[in-house]
């Protein structure tokens, strides 16, 4: 072999060594913006998900009579909605939106983006609108478990959360006005004060199963007596 020839490159060159340097990645690629999720132990159970099994699926067998215990709602999905309408002049506010959804969730949000244009609002077609997570299994019930226990108290006057946003197929759509009240939120990062629509979907047939399913999980709704009593007055 001549000594003109070129050698070939060495496994191990900064080149390669470079690339293999690459942040970890989440399963769908894209650094996980909520950050590494520690692995539970075995046998691990959210305690809100073991309360529902030992003492909803009675108390709701009690009150409806439910022959069998697959008749017995249950919650699927917690679906968080923020809207963030001065997108549509400052993309950029969507980037931040995204990391105070991810850090009170514990899960990557997905970007909405406007279906059609809307020129009375300079909206057009694929411009993001808002951010959005839906969360199922676990880290549904850990949410709901944060939300009742920590957040919910949290409120500024706090009297209990409103029982209207039922839609007449069991779910029910419960507004906030602030996202400061998860502990999650760090104040001085955040650009201003955001609200959010917390969904819950259950397999509820009416409205008035779902309030108790959500009433029995520990949700602190507003005492319907003291409202009709209020109302009557």
């Amino acid at each position: 072999m001549s000594a003109d020839k070129q050698k070939k490159p060495q496994k191990g060159t900064p080149a390669k060594q470079a690339k293999q340097a690459k942040p970890e990645q989440g399963k769908k690629g894209g650094a996980s913006i909520a950050g590494a999720r520690p692995k539970p132990p075995a046998g691990y159970s959210p305690r809100l998900k073991h309360f529902y099994a030992q003492s909803v699926i009675p108390a709701l067998k009690k009150t409806f009579g439910y022959a069998n215990p697959m008749m017995v709602p249950r919650l699927q999905k917690i679906v968080v909605n923020v809207g963030v309408g001065e997108a549509t002049q400052n993309p950029r506010v969507i980037e931040g939106v995204v990391r105070e959804v991810a850090a009170f969730t514990g899960q990557k949000p997905k970007v909405s983006k406007a279906r059609k244009s809307i020129s009375n609002f300079k909206l057009r077609e694929g411009m993001p609108i808002g951010v959005s997570v839906t969360m199922r299994r676990d880290i549904m019930w850990e949410f709901l478990d944060r939300l009742i226990s920590i957040a919910a108290p949290r409120i500024r006057d706090f009297r209990g959360l409103s029982d209207k946003g039922f839609d007449g197929r069991g779910n029910c759509t419960i507004g906030f006005k602030e996202q400061i009240i998860f502990p999650e939120i760090d104040l001085d990062s955040i650009e201003k004060i955001r609200g959010l629509d917390v969904t819950f979907v259950t397999t509820a047939p009416t409205d008035k199963e779902a309030y108790e399913l959500l009433k029995e999980l520990g949700i602190p709704f507003r005492k319907r007596e003291k409202q009709q009593t209020a109302e009557a007055a």
